[in-house]
């Protein structure tokens, strides 16, 4: 073992474990750092606390007045914490959150000064947007974008500074962030779901779209992994052979939790109460030192902030600890990679699941509307949700025998696929008496004693129904969770918009009965959603033959992927449902390819870096031990010597064929990513990136791995996987 890689296991052993005592119950830590409905009933007068609440629910805008009365409550209550300073915290599209702070002082002159917030603080602020990317909205000269603030998620203290969410937006009113389509595909999804219920029940006002994201995550040792170029620039090992013992045991799933590792969870979820984000399940998960961390199941909105604000949070708390967290993909080759999979159900005013089924045939019909409704959605625009998961980390985990594949598919088990066979056997048309009661009685009644039997689940299934909810398991573990929301609630929103007009068609012009009518549209799309349908085996070779065959894409990396986004059936979408313009739309697409492109041009960088700079002189340097050791038995075996330096020579033989393809395959990755940054089209650069520079990485990483396990352990520059994925 080098030296350097000695003494940093020495210096993370070292260090004292923080124990977290836990000296407060969680329920009364709960939302202590936020400016929740409970303290707005506290701290506001009651006509502020009515506009507020009546703009979270209903959407109303809040006048001057009102946003005055709420600025200087919240700032009395942040003081009272000891917060010193206000941000308007938001989430452009670089992946990462942003803010900037102001102090809440100012001088008043006379030598006097005072705390200050108000109502143009609070609901508006102008940052500088330059840097921030656009996709071609702006240019680097207009610096102006808006940050407007978002009552639906609450402020919040962290540290000394209140935080309060907003909406990013350029000069000219366009999306700058992944929290304002998203807003928009909420309204629209509730429109057109609140519309569908009042079949069912007059009494619904509102609909709610439920999100619950399983955020899984690897813990390292803090020294090694700054002892690691490639995890301190890009997040992952570019390099590095597999360690004898893996996650082959499966003895970490679900195991006993190392006590430093729960020390970390502990006071994370410390964190986690204060901010009022509600976790609640921890466990081992099945790549050794990788873990998982899941919440109760929020509102989209709420749920994604809190996970935004989490993966900020880890790393923090990770520090104090001496860990470094890790959220990219497939930190590790030959290990499982980390997803983030994300819950997905809708919610009315009155208290019903919309994917969970009722004690009665009515909301059973309820059930399956909404049920067929969403697999009819995913059908029609499978490609779209590929591309809302798609980056250059989660391309090493998707098929990657621990993730779902690159083709969508939906699961939901084999009892409700018998459920959708009958319902497709309806009669067309007006229904017979006998036939109404033997469907209320016999298949739609049945429902919730099938789902109490249907509790296997299908972990190759990218979309999957598991019981009263859908989860979407695709989405990549660093990944903004905005990004694929907004793409399923909208598509689910315009998916509900067509079926009202169809079955308002049934009724007014075919004359049928409200639930006639009903069946009727639901057998038409059960029919029409069969191709994405499958309880098989997501990694087997004949499900990709089988998918090409019903048409489903399968789009394995990212560029390729990401052009749904721009396809005329995308951008129709998003206009019709509001969710965003031609022009927002195009810039999603550009940030996002020109995301790729830089990901795979740094991690290009990194790795030639490494491979010339560390572990050739490093195999050089032992080839010279070597060769030294041969002319020291040349000169005491003399004719003999031949016989007894043979595995020397050879050894030296193969170090240097290794060297050589290293520097062929650097010199070679070099010279095709020269050509790439040549081109203008962004789209035939990433492709270029994609098909010409990306593979080349693995030409190296072999060599560089192979040469691992020749040279001596002593002096291998890098800390190897079993120290990366040992050391706890």
């Amino acid at each position: 073992m080098s030296t350097l890689r000695f003494y940093s296991i020495k210096k993370s052993m070292s260090h004292s474990p923080i124990n977290i005592e836990e000296k407060e119950k969680r329920s009364d830590l709960f939302g202590k750092n936020v400016f929740n409905e409970s303290a707005m009933r506290q701290h506001l007068s009651k006509d502020a606390y009515k506009g507020v609440m009546s703009a979270i629910e209903h959407g109303t805008k809040i006048d001057r007045n009102i946003a005055d009365q709420v600025a200087s409550s919240m700032k009395d209550w942040a003081l009272s914490k000891g917060v010193t300073h206000y941000t308007h915290w938001f989430q452009p599209l670089t992946g990462i959150t942003a803010e900037k702070h102001d102090a809440f002082f100012e001088t008043i002159g006379g030598g006097m000064s005072v705390e200050k917030f108000g109502g143009d603080q609070l609901v508006q602020q102008e940052p500088d947007a330059s840097s921030f990317p656009s996709g071609g909205i702006r240019n680097t000269f207009e610096a102006r974008g808006y940050t407007a603030w978002d009552p639906t998620s609450p402020a919040f203290i962290y540290g000394t500074t209140l935080c309060i969410p907003t909406i990013f937006v350029a000069y000219t009113g366009e999306a700058l962030d992944y929290k304002t389509p998203l807003l928009r595909a909420l309204h629209a999804v509730d429109d057109a779901a609140t519309a569908v219920c009042k079949y069912f029940d007059k009494n619904v006002k509102k609909v709610s779209s439920s999100l619950g994201w399983e955020q899984e995550y690897f813990l390292i040792d803090k020294a090694l992994a700054s002892s690691r170029p490639d995890i301190t620039l890009t997040g992952r090992t570019l390099l590095g052979h597999s360690s004898a013992k893996g996650q082959q045991l499966d003895d970490h799933y679900f195991g006993s939790i190392p006590n430093r590792a729960l020390n970390f969870m502990r006071d994370l979820e410390k964190e986690c109460m204060l901010l009022g984000i509600p976790v609640k399940t921890r466990h081992n998960e099945v790549a050794p030192n990788q873990f998982e961390l899941a919440p109760i199941f929020e509102e989209a909105n709420l749920a994604v902030d809190h996970n935004s604000l989490l993966m900020d949070i880890m790393g923090r708390v990770a520090s104090r600890h001496n860990f470094k967290v890790l959220l990219h993909e497939k930190p590790f080759a030959g290990v499982n990679g980390s997803g983030k999979h994300n819950n997905w159900s809708l919610s009315t005013d009155t208290g019903i699941n919309l994917l969970g089924p009722g004690k009665t045939p009515m909301s059973n019909l309820q059930f399956l509307t909404f049920f067929i409704n969403t697999i009819k959605a995913v059908n029609d625009y499978e490609d779209l949700l590929r591309a809302a998961i798609a980056s250059a980390s989660n391309d090493h985990r998707l098929g990657a025998n621990e993730a779902p594949p690159a083709i969508i598919s939906v699961f939901i088990g084999e009892q409700l696929t018998k459920v959708l066979e009958e319902l497709e056997g309806v009669t067309s048309g007006k229904l017979s008496p006998e036939e109404k009661t033997d469907l209320k009685l016999n298949v739609v009644g049945k429902i919730p004693d099938v789902l109490l039997d249907n509790t296997d689940r299908n972990r190759t299934s990218p979309f999957a129904f598991t019981g009263n909810k859908f989860e979407f398991r695709a989405v990549g573990s660093l990944a903004n969770c905005g990004n694929p929301m907004t793409v399923l609630n909208t598509i689910v929103a315009k998916q509900l918009k067509d079926f009202k007009v169809e079955v308002d068609a049934l009724i007014d012009k075919k004359g049928l009965k409200k639930d006639e009518a009903v069946f009727n549209v639901l057998r038409e799309y059960i029919k029409a959603s069969k191709n994405i349908l499958f309880e098989g085996n997501g990694y087997s070779d004949a499900w990709a033959v089988e998918a090409k065959k019903r048409g489903l894409s399968n789009n394995k990396t990212t560029p390729e992927a990401l052009k749904a986004r721009i396809s005329k059936k995308a951008i129709s979408l998003f206009e019709e449902m509001n969710v965003m313009s031609k022009v927002e739309t195009q810039a999603r697409y550009e940030i996002e390819i020109e995301e790729y492109i830089m990901h795979i041009q740094i991690e290009g960088r990194v790795l030639g870096d490494i491979a010339r700079n560390h572990v050739v002189p490093t195999a050089v340097k032992y080839q010279n031990v070597l060769i030294k050791n041969v002319k020291g038995l040349k000169d005491i075996f003399e004719e003999k010597y031949h016989s007894v330096s043979q595995e020397q020579i050879n050894l030296i033989e193969e170090i240097s064929s290794h060297i050589e393809a290293i520097n062929f395959n650097v010199t070679k990755m070099t010279n095709e990513r020269k050509k790439a940054n040549a081109i203008v089209d962004i789209e035939k650069k990433a492709h270029a990136y994609c098909s010409n520079v990306k593979p080349l990485f693995d030409d190296i990483r072999y060599h560089c791995d192979k040469l691992e396990l020749l040279v001596d352990d002593e002096i291998w520059p890098l800390t190897k996987y079993r120290e990366l994925l040992f050391t706890r």
